[in-house]
């Protein structure tokens, strides 16, 4: 009879802790803030890699759906970097390409659970469109240009709530594909990984 009426009052508080969590969370609504970082440029080509590090910075908005015990929203993210990165012999022995990461624009979706009714765990995926300028120097010439590549990204992160505000702590991952260059395939895939930090309000 004891473990019983043990067994009920668990279950009660249990329940009304989770109930009073999803009353008391406050992850919906519309949003706005801003996005700081760590950004990392990857190029493969025939199984030889590089990477350049750099610092990423820009702004983010969107709105969620608190659904209780999950939250669903919409997002879109305006961000620019400073990293640089380069490869050598792409097409002929002692060439050199280069690419910088510009601004990159970012729309898709995360679906989150409230582990208290301050702090949600979320992933998020969506399509990414970066902005990349590129050189080639072949010894006798040199070509620039720049180009806009589509791709990917998925990530997950750590949301908190702070009333009216939210601070996040996120890694993600961005897909580009093969990067082509007038037209021409270099055979180089440009990958993405990022540590951001956002932090704004909500409305």
């Amino acid at each position: 009879m004891k473990k019983t009426i043990i067994a009920a009052t668990v279950a009660t508080v249990a329940v009304a802790t989770q109930a009073h969590a999803q009353e008391a969370s406050n992850f919906g609504g519309a949003k706005i803030g801003a996005v700081v970082g760590y950004d990392k440029v990857r190029l493969k080509l025939d199984g030889e890699s590089g990477s350049k590090d750099g610092v990423l910075y820009g702004v983010t908005a969107g709105y969620d759906f608190d659904l209780g015990s999950a939250v669903v929203g919409i997002e879109a993210e305006a961000t620019d970097a400073s990293t640089k990165e380069s490869v050598t012999d792409v097409i002929s022995i002692g060439d050199e390409a280069r690419l910088s990461a510009g601004r990159d624009l970012y729309v898709g979706a995360r679906i989150g659970v409230p582990v208290s009714n301050r702090i949600l765990v979320y992933a998020k995926v969506g399509y990414t469109n970066a902005h990349f300028k590129a050189s080639y120097d072949d010894g006798v010439d040199t070509l620039k240009g720049s180009d806009n590549l589509d791709g990917y990204r998925a990530g997950a992160g750590v949301e908190m709530s702070t009333g009216q505000g939210f601070v996040r702590a996120e890694y993600r991952y961005s897909d580009y594909g093969k990067y082509s260059y007038a037209g021409i395939d270099t055979g180089i895939k440009a990958t993405r990984h990022q540590v951001a930090i956002s932090g704004g309000i909500r409305f």
